[in-house]
């Protein structure tokens, strides 16, 4: 599965408001409701959390990937944000989170389609090229094809 399959630039926020981690979340979260893909807003708040309780979901580099698995999810998707400024967040590096990629996972999902698309993210995070342009692009699409050229390239 390719990230461009699930995701759209309506689901791609650049200038995000949120100044802390629930914020942010809150954020990311009512992009997904207005594009349908949360069919109650607190259910899957409350997933997101309680699976940020389990430990963070701070990665390194400013970037931060939470997720709820959530029967309030109707299909599996993410959504992407970026700030400004750091956003205190627990990371493996200690730095601030400037981009969020939030994962809205469907039940039924959830050791399937979940487990690939986090696998992408995760090794297209790992290139600093990526992470660098993940947090200066200013177009939406080019944050997706980002993760799809990625995807492509990886395979190979």
């Amino acid at each position: 599965m390719d990230i461009s399959e699930i995701l759209n630039e309506n689901r791609v926020l650049l200038e995000m408001k949120a100044k802390n981690k629930r914020e942010a979340i809150e954020e990311l979260t009512d992009l997904l409701q207005r594009d349908g893909l949360i069919i109650c807003r607190d259910t899957f708040i409350r997933d997101v959390w309680q699976r940020e309780a389990q430990g963070s979901t701070g990665f390194e580099n400013h970037i931060a990937i939470p997720h709820g698995k959530s029967s309030a999810v109707v299909n599996t998707t993410l959504a992407i944000g970026r700030t400004r400024h750091d956003i205190p967040w627990e990371t493996l590096d200690g730095s601030g989170v400037r981009c969020i990629i939030l994962f809205a996972v469907r039940l039924e999902d959830q050791n399937t389609t979940h487990i690939r698309l986090l696998s992408q993210v995760a090794s297209a995070l790992a290139d600093d090229k990526i992470i660098n342009l993940l947090l200066e692009e200013k177009s939406p699409q080019r944050i997706i094809d980002l993760f799809s050229q990625y995807a492509e390239s990886d395979a190979c």
